[in-house]
């Protein structure tokens, strides 16, 4: 197996993981569920943009809400919200568990 398949398997497994603890049971727990499904992806690599000018590989979770996306951060080990621009997406420092970044606007 490639390292980018192997990366792209701990992203899913991680995902997966935190939807499997999710609560689900309320109406808001539901609608963040539906909404983080329909947007989504298979972990794919992309560059993102840091604060600095530096750059990093990162893998994709959800597609482009049309302002905002999740990327999984292998370095840190932790996911990320990303603003989407015209140059591709920037880290805007809110990081945490997959679910918890998608949910936070």
């Amino acid at each position: 197996m490639s390292d980018d398949a192997a990366t792209a398997d701990r992203v899913t497994a991680l995902v997966e993981a935190e939807l499997a603890a999710f609560d689900g049971t309320t109406r808001a727990g539901r609608m963040l569920l539906e909404d983080f499904a329909r947007l989504r992806v298979a972990p794919r690599p992309v560059s993102v943009r840091f604060s600095g000018g530096f750059v990093q590989r990162c893998w994709t979770v959800t597609r482009s809400n049309g302002a905002y996306s999740v990327v999984y951060m292998p370095r840190a080990g932790y996911f990320s919200l990303c603003v989407d621009t015209d140059l591709g997406p920037v880290d805007i420092a809110v990081h945490g568990p997959a679910l918890a970044v998608f949910g936070a606007v």
